[in-house]
């Protein structure tokens, strides 16, 4: 039997079709002028084209009988990642015009995704499932600490917040997506698959976007014992982003985990709710 959503009645997902940066250049130390941020940054913006794709077609592959509120929200959802790949391979672009070389961190998420997408469709939508949990409370805590991006480049520092809070906002999409798909899985099937999953892209997503970070600062001629500590420090003690979505991390294992079950729409600022310049669209019911 299908387990329940608690995705909000109320949930309005809002496409906001924003452009970032264009005609301007990103300074290479964007973040506040310290090395070890803006690689951890830009080591996750290298994720997001080619991901965010896959996230997508995961998705889609499970559209087919769901019911038109959740039909809706794939719909949006869709059209949010869209945006979010684009405007990211911008700020790549930019990354690129400082200066830096991703195309070995393209390549590495290029050859995980490969790999997923020789297992069953059911795979890439648990791993894309567990995945936007990871997102999801990564962005929530974006938004909750403004020392996350105190002194960033202000136009960089807008696209992260923009994307932030349209992750928040398709937060349980995936999620209720596996739910319908699974819905003929006993309970504890589904906890053992989703756990494992989680545990594996968990992995991955720690060690890939160190390892990234890594090689860029490489580029900047950091290397050994300080770029490690560089890293670490700012990702697991201060601000020690990884260290703080513990919690919410742990929440995934939970019985009746569902990602709304935290309701954190109050972190999206006026600035990202009220921007005149989005497209709308709400979803079927």
């Amino acid at each position: 039997m299908i387990a329940a959503s608690v995705t909000p009645a109320d949930l309005t997902i809002t496409p906001r079709d924003r452009r970032f940066g264009q005609g301007e250049a990103t300074p290479r130390w964007w973040h506040n002028g310290n090395p070890y941020a803006s690689a951890l940054y830009n080591a996750l913006s290298a994720t997001f084209p080619e991901g965010e794709a896959f996230f997508v077609d995961s998705v889609r592959q499970f559209r087919d009988g769901v019911e038109p509120r959740l039909a809706g929200e794939i719909k949006a959802f869709t059209t949010q990642e869209v945006i979010h790949s684009r405007e990211h391979l911008a700020f790549n672009r930019r990354a690129a015009d400082a200066g830096y070389d991703l195309t070995k961190l393209e390549a590495q998420v290029h050859a995980r995704l490969e790999l997923t997408k020789t297992r069953p469709p059911i795979v890439s939508l648990a791993a894309t499932m567990a995945l936007e949990h990871f997102t999801a409370i990564l962005a929530h805590e974006l938004l909750a600490d403004p020392r996350h991006l105190d002194g960033a480049d202000a136009t960089t520092a807008d696209l992260w917040r923009w994307h932030a809070s349209e992750e928040i906002e398709h937060k349980g999409v995936a999620y209720d997506t596996w739910l319908h798909a699974t819905k003929d899985w006993p309970r504890a099937k589904r906890w053992k698959v989703k756990a494992k999953v989680m545990l594996f892209v968990t992995r991955n997503f720690v060690v890939d976007r160190t390892a990234g970070a890594l090689e860029l600062l490489r580029q900047d001629g950091i290397v050994g014992a300080k770029a490690w500590a560089g890293v670490l420090w700012y990702a697991w003690v201060r601000p020690g982003m990884f260290r703080k979505i513990f919690s919410a991390w742990v929440s995934f294992f939970l019985p009746r985990f569902h990602p709304w079950n935290e309701d954190d729409r109050a972190l999206i600022g006026p600035e990202v709710s009220r921007d005149p310049t989005y497209r709308k669209v709400r979803r079927a019911v």
